[in-house]
């Protein structure tokens, strides 16, 4: 009898760690795929990514962030099998930074930062010593300074790329006077700068169409499309791929188009 209860006791003990056990690795066949996604475009993208999944019985649970940080922490944690929301500098320089195992598995959309003015309608008026606004984050930065010398304005040194920052303005013939901001407060502060470089999202939270109302916008093959990332021990798991398929077809893609009137580009 005793040995009986020994053994019931140890078979408990088993199974209450079996259940308390966590799982680390951030996918899971139970279940619906989690995708965490920022409020806005991104969300509606995949709630119709979302529907037509629906119709092969593919069940994706959208999960809405407001901010750029807790979407790569859960995914890390593995409260989140996917995420679709940054560019793929910005997860390079998250990952590195923090030291974090992720990876981007496909490009997904792109939203062309653009240069707007409240005071100029071409970009033909800039006087000298105008001040310019750009983004004062890590990847908002060089992304503006590569739109600039893109419209002419400026010229970078040779090879600074997606790493540039203003120190590496090389020529700069309206001696243009450069004014680093917090990104989502740009076109508030638009009215007291020349003109400055604006995120698609935060232009279009300001009443602004950027396809309309920006004066350049980024060319559709910069390297600053958003992609899919997940935990890198997930990059081949079949359900990501079979987001990915859903995400890159010929539905969404026009859904993009319809929706959003250029201001949101396809990358396939």
């Amino acid at each position: 009898m005793k040995k009986l209860l020994l053994l019931i006791s140890v078979l408990i003990v088993v199974v209450l760690a079996g259940c308390a056990e966590k799982d680390t690795s951030g996918s899971s066949t139970d279940g619906p795929l989690k995708v965490g996604v920022t409020a806005g475009p991104h969300e509606d993208i995949l709630n119709k990514v979302k529907e037509i999944a629906a119709e092969d019985d593919f069940e994706i649970e959208v999960v809405v962030f407001n901010d750029y940080v807790m979407p790569n922490n859960a995914l890390d944690e593995g409260e989140l099998d996917a995420n679709i929301y940054q560019h793929e500098p910005y997860l390079n320089d998250f990952k590195e930074e923090r030291g974090m195992e992720l990876s981007k598995v496909a490009n997904t959309v792109n939203f062309p930062m653009g240069i707007y003015s409240d005071k100029y309608k071409s970009l033909d008026e800039i006087q000298d010593g105008d001040k310019v606004g750009l983004p004062n984050h890590s990847t908002g930065e060089p992304r503006a300074l590569m739109l600039f010398e893109e419209a002419g304005l400026i010229e970078l040194k040779d090879g600074v790329g997606v790493k540039a920052t203003i120190k590496d303005i090389e020529k700069n013939p309206h001696n243009l006077k450069f004014v680093p901001l917090e990104a989502s407060q740009i076109p508030r502060q638009l009215g007291e700068l020349a003109i400055a470089a604006i995120n698609t999202n935060f232009a279009m939270e300001s009443g602004r169409v950027p396809s309309e109302d920006s004066l350049v916008m980024e060319p559709t093959d910069s390297p600053w499309v958003n992609v899919v990332a997940v935990k890198t021990g997930n990059k081949d798991d079949e359900r990501i791929q079979k987001l990915v398929d859903y995400y890159r077809s010929d539905e969404v893609k026009q859904f993009i188009q319809q929706e959003f009137n250029g201001s949101v580009v396809a990358s396939w």
